[in-house]
């Protein structure tokens, strides 16, 4: 008789766990120390405290618009091919290995260097005194990551438009010159190009501009004061999202004065964040600006291109006219030509042989007055230029 083998729950949950395709993530804490991570969307979830709607925007197989959200312990950031969680503590950058993220962690790792952690260190052990200093000095970590991602997305942007402008100005000069085939096609595909860089600056200057007309969504973004805020009331909270690390010593140390502050009210200032976003909303902005002066410049050369070509189907046409008239007189010519070359045996043809050359006078004459006729009559109604 067969025996049913009772399934290992821990190797099904195992098996499960391999068949889930993992993610490479690059982790930098509040000291600059670099972590490679390679887990699954739930082990990240886990970590930050996210919802799996807001982990699938950073999902670079859908296309999400640039987005900046604010959440109870996490700010979800996807803005081009910077896609990060950042928290009070510590950032997650997707894709590490990417070209244009490398820059991004290095320029992390120069905004927090390992200075800051021994001095967070040595507060975290004795003086509190000095981490409140420390702190007043400095912004929270999470503005920090925050900056460094718009600046380098800001930068990116900029530099993709400095590299349009160099491209773009030089062949519409060249297509105002010489007006060709391989020129137009130029422009066509420099065209498309701005237009596809002009809708990327649109979205995250209008991610930035929601940002900064929403009060109530820039304080979501203030982790840290959210930290401080709910340590009185449950110490062990903070410990069971975030390890242990120097820094939770002096985000916490700052809990009395996030009290104060917020019987001052000042949990819903945002002035500083403000500034930051106000920053780079304008650097943004500026890169807007320069698109629309280019997407203008171009559309001047598309009339400029439209009129020469205008003027080109003009003197085509006048030359068509100069023709038709041309061909109408020499046809009467030829009328009275094939009249007097019939073959019939006319009486009046004979002995009269003088009268060939008066023909050819007066015909030659009344086409050449008529053909001239034709043309004053078209230059006074303005169909032939002076």
């Amino acid at each position: 008789m067969a025996h049913v083998v009772p399934a290992d729950p821990q190797a099904l949950l195992t098996v499960k766990k391999k068949t889930q395709p993992s993610q490479s993530w690059v982790l930098l804490d509040s000291t600059g120390e670099t972590t490679l991570l390679d887990v699954d969307k739930y082990a990240i979830m886990h970590r930050v405290n996210i919802h799996a709607r807001d982990l699938r925007i950073l999902d670079p197989l859908l296309s999400y618009p640039s987005t900046i959200l604010g959440r109870d312990r996490a700010i979800v950031l996807n803005l081009e091919h910077i896609k990060a969680i950042i928290t009070a503590e510590e950032i997650l950058l997707r894709d590490p290995s990417d070209e244009y993220v490398v820059p991004v962690v290095q320029e992390l790792q120069r905004r927090l260097p390992p200075v800051n952690a021994i001095r967070q260190g040595q507060d975290y052990m004795g003086s509190q005194n000095d981490v409140e200093t420390g702190d007043e000095d400095e912004s929270p970590f999470e503005f920090r990551a925050l900056e460094v991602a718009l600046e380098s997305i800001c930068s990116f942007l900029a530099a993709r438009t400095l590299e349009l402008e160099s491209a773009a100005y030089p062949a519409l000069d060249e297509l105002t010159s010489q007006i060709s085939s391989r020129n137009l096609d130029r422009v066509r595909k420099l065209k498309s190009a701005m237009t596809r860089l002009t809708a990327r600056v649109q979205k995250v200057r209008d991610e930035l501009e929601q940002l900064l007309d929403d009060d109530e969504d820039m304080a979501d973004l203030y982790l840290s004061r959210k930290l401080a805020g709910a340590s009185p009331v449950s110490g062990s909270g903070a410990a069971n999202w975030y390890p242990a690390s120097p820094t939770i010593g002096s985000k916490i140390s700052r809990a009395s004065k996030a009290s104060i502050a917020t019987v001052r009210g000042d949990e819903n200032d945002v002035e500083e964040l403000e500034m930051i976003l106000e920053a780079y909303f304008m650097q943004i902005d500026g890169t807007l600006n320069k698109l629309t002066t280019l997407r203008e410049y171009i559309d001047d050369t598309e009339d400029y291109i439209n009129i020469q070509l205008d003027t080109y189907r003009n003197q085509l046409i006048q030359l068509e006219l100069f023709l038709t008239s041309g061909t109408v007189c020499l046809s009467i010519f030829s009328l009275v030509a094939g009249i007097f070359g019939v073959n019939i045996p006319y009486t009046w043809n004979t002995n009269h042989g003088y009268m060939f050359k008066w023909v050819i006078i007066f015909t030659g004459t009344f086409c050449a007055t008529l053909f001239i006729l034709i043309m004053s009559y078209a230059r006074h109604k303005g169909l032939v230029g002076s």
